[in-house]
C-alpha cells in the first residue's frame, strides 16, 4: 500500500489581497453558511514551486513551465547564423514535440512542463543543427522522456494531450486554503501624491484608487503519495524525500506574493499537524464547517483541528500511523523535529 504524508496548516495573514479574482477582489468561498477568504491551490503551488527556498533545495532537478520554448530555440538558431526561414521551420519542429503551436508561430498554444533532461536534449539538438547547418531528423525529435527526474513534475504531474504516454500522474494534492471564520472584504481607498507638486495651485492627489482586502486565519491541506512520487522519479527515493521536505518547508514558510508590496502580509504557519501512514487520506476541513467565532481564533482553531482528528480516529480507527504537531501559537514543537519526522523511517 502507498504511504501518504498529510499536512494540516493554520496560517494567519494580516490585511492583504493575496489572490485576486477577475475583478481584482480577494477570492472567496461559501462554506458552513458563511463567506470565507480563499487562496487557490494554483496560486499556492505556483508560489511554493518558484520560491527561492524550493528552487535552491532542488536545484538541477526542476523542470520549467513555458510556452516560449520554440521562440528560444529559434533565437539560438538565428544567433548561430541560420537563415530566418529555416530557423523558424526547425524551431517549430522541435517545439511541436511538446504541444500544438500557435498559428503561424513557433510559440506553444499551451504551457508545457519540460524536464531538465528534455531541455538538455533540445539544447544538444539545437547545437547540432547550428554546427551542421541542417534540419532535424525525425529520430532526433524523440525528445520526450518518461518519468523525468524533475521533482516538480513528479509532485504536480503534467499532461501532454498529444502524447499521453509521457503524462505524469501528480503525487501531490493541494486544497484551496480557506479561512476558518467568516470574513468581510473591505476596500482600501488610497491616493498618491506628486512630490513635485508644491500645492500652490492644485492640492489634489496625482492618483486615486481602491483595492479590496481582508484578514484571516487559513486552513490549508496538502497530501503527498510518497510511493507515487518515487515511481514518478524512476525509483529515486532520496530525491523524493528531498522534494517532500522542500515542498513542506515552502508550504509552511512561503506566502503568496499578491499585493505584498502594498500590504507586506507575510507569515509562517502558526500550527502544523503532519501525518504519515498507509491509511486513506482525509482533509480536516470539516472541523471548520461551523465558523470559528471567538476572540482567540488561533487557539480555538487548533483545538478544533485536533479534536476533529481525534473523532475521525474514534469512528474509523487510527487514520495515521504517526503524527507530529508544531504549535508556534503556544511555542510547542520545533521545525527541525518536524522536518526529521517527514523523513522516511
Amino acid at each position: 500500500m502507498s504511504t501518504f504524508i498529510q499536512l494540516h496548516l493554520l496560517t494567519s495573514y494580516p490585511p492583504a489581497n493575496l489572490n485576486r479574482d477577475d475583478l481584482g477582489r480577494p477570492k472567496t468561498a461559501f462554506m458552513g453558511g458563511a463567506e470565507r477568504l480563499r487562496v487557490s491551490s494554483q496560486s499556492l503551488k505556483r508560489h511554493w514551486r518558484t520560491s527561492d527556498l524550493f528552487q535552491e533545495a532542488l536545484a538541477g532537478n526542476l523542470g520549467i513551465r513555458t510556452k516560449r520554448l520554440g521562440l528560444e530555440v529559434m533565437q539560438r538558431l538565428l544567433d548561430g547564423g541560420v537563415a530566418e526561414g529555416k530557423a523558424k521551420d526547425w524551431a517549430g519542429k522541435i517545439a511541436d514535440v511538446f504541444g500544438k503551436l500557435e498559428k503561424d508561430s513557433v510559440e506553444l498554444s499551451q504551457l508545457a512542463h519540460i524536464s531538465p533532461e528534455e531541455r538538455q536534449a533540445v539544447d544538444t539538438l539545437t547545437d547540432a543543427l547550428i554546427e551542421e547547418k541542417r534540419a532535424p531528423k525525425d529520430e532526433e525529435l524523440n525528445l520526450l522522456r518518461k518519468n523525468p527526474s524533475a521533482a516538480d513534475i513528479g509532485l504536480f504531474g503534467r499532461m501532454l494531450a498529444d502524447d499521453p504516454a509521457f503524462n505524469v500522474e501528480a503525487a501531490c494534492q493541494v486544497a484551496h486554503a480557506i479561512t476558518v471564520h467568516p470574513v468581510v472584504i473591505e476596500d482600501d481607498y488610497f491616493t498618491a501624491v506628486d512630490d513635485l507638486n508644491s500645492g500652490d495651485e492644485d492640492r489634489g492627489a496625482a492618483h486615486i484608487g481602491e483595492t479590496g482586502f481582508a484578514a484571516g486565519l487559513f486552513y490549508s491541506y496538502v497530501c503527498i503519495n510518497r510511493d507515487q512520487l518515487i515511481d514518478n522519479l524512476r525509483g529515486d527515493a532520496e530525491l523524493a524525500d528531498k522534494a517532500i521536505a522542500a515542498l513542506s518547508e515552502a508550504a509552511i514558510k512561503v506566502s503568496p506574493t499578491g499585493k505584498q508590496n502594498s500590504f507586506g502580509s507575510r507569515a509562517y504557519a502558526s500550527y502544523v499537524m503532519a501525518e504519515k501512514g498507509t491509511q486513506q487520506p482525509r482533509s480536516l476541513s470539516v472541523a471548520f464547517l461551523k465558523p470559528v467565532q471567538g476572540q482567540d481564533q488561533a487557539a480555538e482553531a487548533i483545538a478544533g483541528l485536533e479534536e476533529q482528528a481525534r473523532r475521525f480516529d474514534q469512528v474509523y480507527g487510527d487514520c495515521a500511523d504517526k503524527r507530529y504537531s508544531l504549535n508556534a501559537h503556544a511555542g510547542e514543537g520545533s521545525f527541525q523535529e518536524l522536518m526529521a519526522f517527514l523523513k522516511n523511517d
